[in-house]
């Protein structure tokens, strides 16, 4: 400690705590699943009892009495007075968040609680604790008050509000994986900023880019083949194996998200009354660490979806003589230069009768289609996998959503499923983004890289595919036209005028659009570096890499680049604000109480939503009477007519019928969910977990909008 002033001491122990606590989560659900087990035990208890002694040390006594009361019921677990219930892992799990959320309010409110000898400090709380006993009494009781229910700490452990307990609590987020204590003992795992693994990637990169130099220098003054030279072959190998190593320092196994994902299917599970086993298989398979952490959002998405729309009710799955548990199962593997994760469930499938039905409803005619283009429609903007928007289903993100991350990360994601028998989704991503797979193209003299995987065509010019529309030139691809834009005029290094040469077809997730450019170069990978912060943002391009004479080759980002000669098309954009095409919809926002129903009429109408409200069902009735609206959206609770009564009266009138309703209420309960379904309510989100991302969400899909 000598030599370490406080925030030194708090900064290694937040890297400790970063370790200790997904340890601690996963042993929790280990013991879940198993039941009591006297080792697993003994381990959570260690893992609680270093993380209090260390907080003690760190001069965090919040931390160190929370960490003390979750020590007291691990040692009614160790003696036998409790068994590991899962009320009990609940209280648990929930202890382990507000431990992380304590720990990270101190980086977040940059707090120093106290001032000197965090030793001294320490001294200081242990005579306090001398001089009032009653103080450890006090907090062994708030242990058994949060398995009793007692809403005075059971409030500030719920785990639904508080940060997971890895990877969020420093500002660079330390690279350790959750050790075991003879790895940790043999030296095995060391914590190291990423920060200093970027640098040291960027300084490989920079040395392979003086040595291509080099290469060139002895050919270009000397007259030398830098091939025939033993001495620069022998560092080529070398920095080589230096930047694959490099890159490989980068890389994480895809175990150290699936804590995360095995904890959202076990606490939804639990929520909905559903039996859920997790399995995971390959999960130490090794991926690029940014597009992990790109992927997590929609891998936690696609898990819960699972939970919510896939996996049956303990009674309908027992009636269809499959077993109360379901399976829930992460499989990861490596095949060449990507990584497939699958997730799979063997609940009851995706009802693709329904996804045509809801698709002609937004002018999709599906008639011909084959089973997996249906499947491929559940990825389109305002199209769900099912009817009944719940606050799981409007949480911001949906299966559109998805899909755009997964291409952002440069991948693709498949879907399999069978009817009764369950559902597999598949995100196949590269392995690392440091080396991309690119076209070579010149253009206004200069050459640009195009990534592979955004390219659907690339060819001479042929006059035959050249067609007009709407009196603009376009490229008839499939029978489709496609926009062409000189790519010197959408980079603006150019002129408008046509020339002849190749043409370069790109895509992103929805639109496609053609580039002509001078001369395809050809294919090869390459080494992509972000640029600096300092520059300006380029919305065009992905990044840069260095070419062996030293110059930069510019690595193009086709979305951008798509969206640029669109824009360029239309001419200047059209302000937001100004809203050319009109109103999105009309919703009527029923609740009784003013501050509420006057924050949703705010959002819904920044969002272009026109708004009226009412405070009951019966002014409901007679405002819809007066004039329909496109959505209803009603809490439950209301004077004269409730939002129950209100769903069962427009479901009964007959030009009223067809109106979406949207329930937002605080009644959390499945039976009231399930009432709200069998009065004909299209959705059903719980106010504790309302914000305006999920709202709009949610209005957008039974709109069929998109969000």
């Amino acid at each position: 400690m000598v030599g370490l002033n406080v925030d030194q001491v708090r900064i290694l122990f937040s890297q400790e705590a970063t370790v200790r606590l997904a340890q601690l989560g996963q042993l929790l659900l280990q013991l879940e699943q198993i039941g009591s087990d006297e080792t697993l035990i003994r381990s959570i208890f260690r893992e609680i009892h270093t993380l209090k002694g260390s907080a003690a040390v760190a001069g965090l006594a919040e931390v160190s009495e929370c960490a003390h009361d979750l020590e007291e019921l691990v040692e009614d677990l160790r003696t036998g007075r409790r068994s590991a219930a899962p009320d009990v892992i609940d209280t648990l799990l929930a202890g382990a968040d507000r431990l992380a959320a304590l720990i990270a309010s101190h980086w977040r409110e940059g707090e120093t609680s106290a001032t000197g000898d965090p030793l001294q400090r320490t001294a200081q709380s242990s005579r306090v604790n001398v001089e009032h006993p009653a103080r450890t009494r006090h907090r062994a009781r708030v242990g058994h008050e949060l398995l009793s229910g007692d809403p005075t700490h059971r409030g500030d452990a719920e785990p639904a509000k508080r940060p997971g307990p890895a990877a969020r609590m420093l500002p660079a987020a330390a690279v350790a994986l959750a050790p075991s204590d003879s790895a940790t003992a043999a030296g095995g795992v060391i914590m190291v900023p990423t920060a200093r693994l970027e640098e040291l990637t960027r300084m490989v990169g920079e040395s392979a880019s003086a040595h291509l130099r080099i290469g060139k220098m002895l050919k270009d003054r000397f007259g030398v083949d830098p091939g025939s030279c033993p001495e620069f072959n022998e560092l080529s190998r070398s920095l080589n194996d230096l930047q694959d190593r490099a890159t490989r320092t980068q890389m994480v196994p895809v175990a150290t998200v699936t804590d995360q994902l095995q904890r959202g299917v076990r606490d939804l599970s639990r929520a909905q009354g559903k039996e859920v086993r997790w399995e995971t298989r390959g999960v130490d398979t090794e991926m690029d660490r940014g597009v992990l952490h790109q992927l997590a959002d929609s891998l936690l998405h696609l898990v819960r979806n699972a939970v919510d729309h896939g996996i049956e009710p303990v009674a309908e799955r027992l009636a269809a003589g499959k077993p109360a548990h379901a399976t829930i199962r992460l499989h990861a593997m490596q095949l060449g230069s990507e990584v497939i994760i699958a997730i799979s469930d063997d609940g009851r499938g995706i009802d693709t009768v329904g996804i045509s039905r809801r698709a002609a409803r937004h002018g999709i005619d599906s008639e011909g289609f084959s089973e997996e283009d249906l499947l491929g429609l559940i990825f389109s903007p305002g199209l769900s996998t099912t009817d009944f928007v719940t606050d799981v289903s409007g949480r911001g993100i949906g299966l559109d959503v998805v899909r755009t991350n997964v291409e952002a990360a440069r991948g693709r994601v498949e879907v399999r499923s069978e009817h009764g028998a369950g559902t597999e989704f598949r995100i196949i991503v590269p392995i690392t983004l440091a080396v991309l797979r690119c076209l070579l193209v010149e253009a206004g003299g200069q050459r640009f890289a195009l990534p592979f995987h955004r390219v659907v065509l690339s060819k001479a010019d042929d006059p035959a595919m050249r067609a007009h529309a709407e009196g603009r030139p376009v490229l008839l691809v499939d029978n489709q036209p496609v926009p062409v834009t000189t790519l010197t005029q959408t980079l603006g290094t150019g002129s408008a005028e046509p020339v002849v040469g190749p043409i370069v077809v790109l895509a992103d997730t929805s639109r496609r659009h053609a580039f002509q450019v001078d001369r395809l170069v050809g294919q090869r990978d390459v080494v992509l570096k972000t640029l600096s912060r300092l520059l300006p943002h380029l919305p065009a391009v992905a990044g840069a890499s260095v070419e062996p004479d030293g110059s930069v080759l510019l690595v193009l980002d086709p979305p951008g680049l798509i969206h640029r000669a669109r824009q360029a098309g239309r001419g200047a954009a059209v302000a937001p604000a100004q809203r050319p095409d009109g109103p999105r919809g009309r919703i009527l926002v029923v609740d009784d109480a003013l501050t509420v129903r006057e924050l949703q009429r705010s959002i819904l109408e920044r969002a272009g939503f026109l708004v009226r409200v009412a405070s009951d069902g019966s002014q409901a009735m007679s405002k819809l009477a007066e004039e329909p609206s496109d959505l209803v959206l009603t809490d439950i609770e209301m004077p004269t007519m409730d939002g129950f009564a209100l769903t069962a009266a427009i479901r009964a009138h007959p030009s009223l019928a067809n109106i979406p309703v949207l329930i937002l209420s605080s009644r959390s309960s499945e039976a009231d969910r399930r009432r709200g379904l069998d009065v004909g309510a299209d959705g059903y989100i719980i106010k504790s977990g309302f914000d305006e991302a999920s709202l709009l969400t949610a209005v957008n899909r039974l709109l069929g909008a998109s969000a």
